[in-house]
């Protein structure tokens, strides 16, 4: 790895090449993308030269073009380089969706380190964990997470903060209003910026100097270490090279309709500290040259007066997004003409919600399915041509997919055969960061074993049943909660619901529906049996029914039954710790529940 300084009037982005096919072959039939083997920062390189007065970033009236943002990158970087960051070093970027946050990202790569996206929404404990474990000794983040980390910082083993602030991505005089608006309502936050250790993230961009490292080998590079969601035990570092993630920014741009010539606007209302967003609303939208209107936290009222403003086109989402513009009450007031490919992915989307966002909006939503570990796409449905309902759609190319036995994960499946999906293709990661016994049990034999039930049809088209933890087992039966979602969702009076498996005696699991409703509206557990009697087998209903406000939820939208589940799990403990007739009641409740209607 090297270093350059760069000036204004000087720089030649890479044009390596590589054939990736070689390394992973595409199964028969497979176009195969000549892949660049290049730095992920080329695309930032490229579109500077080629489009420098575009608009990479509109923030309110804030305006950063491509030649700004990569000055502004270079800066970062030099910055970063004279407060002790090295090639190689992990940086946190702890931050909500800002012009801030794109500076930084580009900046730390561009520094030859390696970028560590974190949640602000984290608590202490996910913090600690993924801080200590990921080795971060330079943190760049917002005044609003700095109470929470303050408390943290003895345990943390940081050497630097750089703390922005919103009032740092606005123009005056919006940024000395909202620094008032601040001061009046009296919730501004003291920090003590000492010059040493406590900064402000303006100085990360103040000065002249600039550099970008020359990455010499960006596949064995890592750019990016990417922590899951730690659904099971605690987060896992992904790591993900220079390669694996341009490598899937150029297999997108093989499949979908995409055009340099064409100015694109990409709406962030995705966290850029998750990975799709990162790789769909900022990474994507650069190799493009298209402007990105990033937002500092998803509010559905605001989604379509913001397409409208700003003319997007390109909307990417999780199934939430779709169905809360379709829930709010000014849907109709404004046009959203401009809206050209709506993507949904980390999580399914219900058929429904599909059918009834291209009847409201007139626009198309393609749904795929990726996972971190594969940074992250692997399949989409094609947007021309024929597409399928409740499909994830097809592998991208050189990408293999196959339907395994779940026992041994060994046996290749039939087409219309459920078993486990497994993956191979360039954009699949180098292995967890630390955990040797983690990678060699999800990475074998050069393939990535999702932990995702699905299927294949004759056609090639790939459906998501459900995740191999989530599956329920009653009385043998093997039981798959999405396609009782996809039936819950169908009722006119549900707006969201979700299913999971809980203890039974005798059965093993039974399955417990919890239910959403849509304002105004009342439904008893009779009703929604009854509904789902008529379109499941017998065994599939939902015998136990649970109306909530709200279900909880990740990030981006994904319902966590995993906290349900440990919700049910409480439950049956206090109910046995509890006396013989407090127990008895709950069983005669549960009982009833289970059989009447």
């Amino acid at each position: 790895m090297e270093e350059r300084k760069v000036h204004n009037t000087e720089y030649a982005p890479s044009g390596d090449t590589a054939e990736a096919a070689g390394d992973c072959p595409a199964e028969a039939g497979a176009s195969s993308v000549h892949y660049r083997n290049v730095s992920l920062f080329s695309f930032l390189d490229e579109a500077a030269e080629t489009h420098p007065r575009i608009s990479a970033c509109r923030f309110h009236r804030t305006n950063i073009s491509y030649e700004a943002l990569r000055r502004k990158a270079e800066i970062c970087a030099a910055n970063l380089r004279a407060h002790g960051v090295q090639p190689g070093d992990r940086v946190g970027i702890m931050l909500p969706n800002l012009p801030q946050t794109m500076i930084a990202f580009w900046g730390v790569l561009k520094a030859g380190a390696v970028v560590t996206m974190i949640n602000p929404l984290y608590m202490e404990k996910e913090l600690l964990h993924i801080i200590n474990n990921a080795g971060i000794h330079h943190l760049i983040t917002i005044d609003l997470c700095w109470q929470k980390i303050d408390k943290l910082r003895d345990s943390l083993g940081i050497e630097k903060y750089f703390i922005t602030t919103i009032a740092d991505a606005l123009i005056f005089p919006f940024n000395y209003i909202y620094n008032l608006t601040k001061l009046r309502k009296k919730n501004s936050i003291d920090i003590a910026y000492n010059g040493i250790n406590i900064l402000k993230f303006s100085v990360l961009t103040k000065g002249n100097t600039r550099i970008s490292c020359h990455i010499t080998d960006p596949r064995r590079t890592l750019a990016i270490l990417q922590y899951t969601g730690g659904t099971t035990g605690l987060a896992k570092g992904v790591m993900l090279t220079h390669f694996n993630v341009a490598a899937n920014i150029q297999q997108i741009q093989r499949v979908l309709p995409f055009d340099k010539s064409t100015r694109h606007v990409f709406m962030a209302v995705l966290p850029f500290f998750h990975v799709y967003g990162l790789n769909t609303c900022l990474v994507l939208p650069t190799m493009l040259s298209a402007t990105v209107v990033p937002m500092a936290r998803f509010v559905p009222g605001e989604v379509p007066g913001a397409i409208e403003k700003y003319r997007v086109t390109v909307l990417p989402g999780a199934p939430a997004v779709y169905l809360t513009m379709l829930q709010h009450k000014n849907k109709k007031r404004h046009s959203l003409q401009s809206l050209e490919l709506c993507i949904s992915g980390s999580a399914p989307i219900p058929a429904e919600t599909v059918r009834r966002f291209n009847e409201v909006y007139g626009a198309k939503i393609i749904e795929g399915y990726g996972l971190s570990e594969a940074s992250p796409i692997t399949h989409l449905s094609p947007l021309t041509g024929r597409r399928k309902d409740g499909s994830i759609g097809v592998p991208l190319p050189d990408t293999q997919a196959r339907i395994v036995d779940m026992e041994l994960g060994a046996l290749e499946l039939a087409p219309g055969k459920i078993g486990e999906l497994i993956l191979r293709g360039p954009q699949v990661m180098q292995g967890y960061w630390n955990n040797p016994d983690e990678t060699a049990n999800v990475l074998r034999n050069g393939w990535l074993y999702t932990g995702d039930i699905a299927y294949v049809d004759e056609e090639g088209f790939f459906y998501l049943v459900d995740r191999k933890k989530d599956m329920i087992i009653i009385a043998g039966y093997n039981v798959y909660p999405r396609e009782i979602d996809e039936v819950l969702h169908e009722h006119p009076k549900v707006k969201d619901a979700v299913s999971i498996g809980v203890s039974h005696p005798y059965k093993g699991e039974m399955i417990k529906a919890y239910l959403v409703l849509k304002e105004g509206e009342v439904c008893g557990r009779s009703e929604i049996v009854s509904f789902c009697r008529a379109r499941l087998a017998s065994y599939k209903v939902p015998r136990l029914v649970e109306f909530r406000d709200e279900l909880p939820k990740s990030i981006v939208g994904k319902v966590l039954r995993r906290v349900l589940r440990a919700e049910e799990e409480s439950k049956l403990k206090a109910a046995s710790g509890r006396g013989d007739a407090d127990a008895a009641g709950e069983s005669r409740e549960r009982r009833q529940g289970e059989f009447n209607g």
